[in-house]
């Protein structure tokens, strides 16, 4: 069987989840997959990207990163989605990008992707679960399958406890308050896993 194939599609304006995305890409490596790591689209003007250096910073350092396209997901066995958290929800720039994904759902190209998430948010309570939830609310249209994470290794004790999706809190200086790199590559790893059991399925 040809190894999995996983896209790590984020967002991120100051690095956190490009950051989560680059360990997510590590622990599906490990794990044998064939990764992509993809941002979403920026729809934001110039000059509010301007006026905040370290928006501005981050970039101009991510400029060589590929941006998603529907192929991209249509290639992918797998996906994992990180993404900040925007009032308990899903940045506009992310559901701007799955609002255009309605041709590949008519077709069933989405169905039986294997699906998973993380986010961050300036807080512990600052909406990170409900972020989740939210976006895993448009797999379901998909028919995807939801890998969460639940509590299937310690370490997402050690992250927090987040059982939908790794999550992170973002002090004020833009530093990670808890240490969610082992969480993440765990996600991975399991993401990865399920799509094998998937792709095996279905041969």
């Amino acid at each position: 069987m040809e190894n999995v194939k996983l896209a790590v599609v984020y967002y991120s304006s100051t690095g956190t989840n490009y950051q989560m995305a680059r360990w997510a890409e590590e622990g599906a490596k490990a794990a044998g997959a064939e990764v992509k790591v993809l941002k979403v689209p920026e729809t934001a003007p110039q000059s509010a990207i301007d006026s905040n250096p370290a928006w501005k910073a981050h970039a101009d350092e991510t400029k060589g990163v590929p941006e998603v396209t529907l192929n991209d997901l249509e290639w992918a066995d797998a996906i994992i989605f990180s993404v900040p958290t925007r009032f308990g929800n899903m940045p506009g720039q992310v559901k701007q990008f799955l609002d255009t994904t309605g041709g590949l759902w008519f077709h069933g190209k989405l169905a039986n992707k294997v699906v998973s998430a993380m986010t961050s948010a300036q807080n512990s309570h600052g909406g990170q679960e409900a972020t989740i939830l939210s976006l895993y609310t448009s797999m379901y249209h998909w028919g995807a399958i939801i890998a969460s994470p639940g509590y299937t290794d310690p370490v997402t004790f050690a992250a927090g406890g987040n059982p939908y999706g790794t999550s992170v809190s973002v002090n004020q200086d833009g530093n990670m308050v808890e240490d969610v790199q082992d969480a993440v590559k765990h996600q991975a790893k399991r993401t990865v896993t399920v799509a094998e059991w998937v792709k095996k399925g279905n041969q």
